[in-house]
C-alpha cells in the first residue's frame, strides 16, 4: 500500500483549486519551487502523472482520485476539529458546487440563502452547462453538482430534483417577421440565440418539433450568460428557449411572445454529491432538494 504524505496531497488540491503552481504557492505561503517539488515527489511516489502542466492545470485520471481524497480529507478534518471543540470560530466548511447558469439565474441562489450558517459554510460555485457539471465531480473539482446526468458519477449519489421548463419565445417584431403563419415550419430557418457552442437545447427542440428532419437555424448568436441570453431574445436578435421563471413576466408584459404555442422543453435536473458523511453537505443537499421541489416541474 502506498503511503501518501498529506502535505503533498494538500498541495495537489491547492494547485487544482488555484489553477497554477504560482497561485498555489501564494495560498500555501511557500515558494513555487516547493510546490513543484511536492507535486513531483507525489508523482514519483504514486508512479503516475497527476497533473498536466497547462494553464489552468488539468488533472489526469489518477490525479482526480487523489484530488477527491484530498477534498474528503479536508472535510473530515474540519468536522473532527469542530466535534472536538478545537476549530476556530470562523473556520467555515468549504463546499465547491457545480451548477448551470440558468439554475443560478433563477432558483439556486435563493435556495442557498436558506442554508443555516451556524456553523458557517463557504460556497464556491462553478458555473458549467448542466450536461457537463458531472465532469467537474469526476475530476474532483467539486463535491456536488446540479446536473442533467441521472447516472451517478463513481463514488457519488444522485437524486432527482425535477425538470426545468424552457419556453420557446421571441420578440413580437421578430415573430412577425420570421415566424408569422407557420411557426412550426419556419422556426428551423429563423435566426436563433444559443448559450455557447456546446448548447444543444435549441437544436433538440427543433428536432423534436420536426420529427428529426431539421435542427435550429445556421444563423445563430452565442450569448454566454443567462441574463444576456434573455436580453438578446427580448431585443429581437433571434428566438430562443428561456427558463419559464425568466420568460413568464416578459410574456405577460408583451415584451416576448410564444414562438411555438403550446410547446416547451423540459430538462431534468439531478443533485449528485460524493458519498461522504459531511454534515454541511447533507444540509445543503436537503435545502436544495426542498427548493427545487418548489421551483421545478415534477419529472416522470
Amino acid at each position: 500500500m502506498i503511503d501518501v504524505p498529506l502535505d503533498q496531497v494538500r498541495t495537489l488540491l491547492a494547485v487544482v483549486d488555484t489553477g497554477t503552481f504560482d497561485a498555489a504557492a501564494a495560498t500555501l505561503h511557500v515558494t513555487p519551487s516547493a510546490v513543484s517539488q511536492r507535486i513531483k515527489a507525489l508523482e514519483q511516489r504514486t508512479g503516475r502523472v497527476l497533473v498536466l502542466r497547462t494553464k489552468p492545470v488539468r488533472t489526469t485520471e489518477s490525479g482526480q482520485v487523489l484530488v477527491r481524497f484530498a477534498r474528503q480529507l479536508a472535510a473530515l478534518e474540519r468536522d473532527t476539529q469542530r466535534e472536538l471543540g478545537i476549530a476556530a470560530g470562523s473556520d467555515a466548511t468549504y463546499l465547491p458546487i457545480a451548477v448551470n447558469a440558468d439554475s443560478l439565474a433563477t432558483w439556486f441562489l435563493p435556495a442557498l440563502t436558506r442554508v443555516p450558517q451556524d456553523p458557517p459554510i463557504c460556497f464556491d460555485l462553478h458555473r458549467e452547462d448542466e450536461s457537463h457539471t458531472a465532469m467537474l465531480l469526476r475530476e474532483g473539482r467539486v463535491m456536488a453538482a446540479v446536473t442533467s446526468a441521472a447516472e451517478p458519477v463513481p463514488g457519488c449519489t444522485a437524486r432527482p430534483l425535477g425538470a426545468a421548463r424552457y419556453l420557446p419565445v421571441a420578440s413580437p417584431a421578430f415573430a412577425e417577421r420570421h415566424l408569422r403563419g407557420e411557426p412550426d415550419r419556419r422556426l428551423p430557418d429563423a435566426p436563433v440565440v444559443v448559450f455557447d457552442r456546446r448548447d444543444e437545447l435549441q437544436d433538440r427542440f427543433v428536432r423534436t418539433l420536426t420529427a428529426g428532419r431539421a435542427a435550429a437555424g445556421a444563423l445563430r448568436h452565442h450569448i454566454p450568460t443567462s441574463e444576456g441570453f434573455c436580453d438578446a431574445v427580448t431585443a429581437g436578435l433571434g428566438w430562443g428557449l428561456i427558463p419559464e421563471p425568466q420568460a413568464a413576466p416578459l410574456l405577460r408584459s408583451g415584451q416576448l411572445t410564444t414562438a411555438v404555442p403550446g410547446r416547451w422543453a423540459d430538462v431534468p435536473l439531478y443533485w449528485q454529491q460524493w458519498k461522504l458523511d459531511v454534515p454541511a453537505l447533507a444540509l445543503v443537499a436537503e435545502t436544495i432538494a426542498t427548493a427545487a421541489a418548489e421551483s421545478l416541474h415534477p419529472w416522470r
